[in-house]
């Protein structure tokens, strides 16, 4: 059982994360659980910081239900190493599988939602070992709830950031720096170069644990 946790305490970004789960993964049982005791959305490191307790409790009441594998749906990787420390099953960022497929492509840039991400994605890339690769993290400058209230408006404001990276960054791939960004690659075909999601990329390493 894979079991996606939703760090933020909107339901319906969980139902989009789910919905778009057994999409990719029709074959595996998949669950989306949501941190009722999170905030909204996580914007930047005090919402990340906030959303973490409540995010630990539900990752070890995943595990003691017998998941196989743990997903945490929030690009920031929040608790992530937090998250593996605990439990004894894998547990994936939807934020690091994008980058490690990005980086297998080449050279990168990642387009977020809000400026406030920007440190939180930089550190992590760095973390990775991977920051050579990447050549800029972008805003878009929409909400992460936007994604999922008014997608006929902010998935326009994302591609922008998106062309606008094809244009002047000399990259081979664009990393989606938010988990509601699940639609925006489907809304762009033949986009000149590949718009990698984070939830499905940590979904196609669960068929290699």
């Amino acid at each position: 059982m894979i079991v996606i946790i939703n760090p933020n305490s909107t339901v319906a970004m969980t139902d989009t994360l789910l919905a778009t789960a057994r999409q990719k993964r029709p074959d595996a049982r998949i669950e989306g659980w949501t941190s009722h005791d999170g905030p909204p959305a996580i914007q930047g490191p005090a919402d990340g910081a906030a959303c973490i307790p409540p995010m630990l409790r539900l990752v070890r009441q995943a595990a003691d239900a017998g998941a196989t594998t743990i997903i945490i749906g929030c690009f920031d990787d929040t608790g992530l190493a937090a998250a593996r420390a605990l439990v004894d099953c894998p547990v994936l960022g939807i934020g690091e599988a994008a980058y490690l497929k990005a980086a297998q492509l080449g050279r990168f840039s990642v387009v977020t939602t809000m400026d406030v991400s920007i440190p939180v994605l930089a550190t992590n890339i760095a973390a990775l070992g991977l920051s050579a690769r990447c050549v800029r993290i972008r805003a878009s400058g929409v909400p992460v709830l936007d994604l999922e209230t008014d997608p006929k408006t902010a998935i326009p404001r994302v591609l922008e950031q998106a062309r606008a990276a094809v244009a002047e960054d000399d990259i081979d791939a664009i990393v989606l720096g938010c988990a509601g960004m699940v639609h925006v690659a489907e809304a762009a075909a033949g986009f000149p170069v590949p718009l990698i999601d984070g939830l499905r990329a940590a979904l196609e390493r669960t068929k290699d644990l």
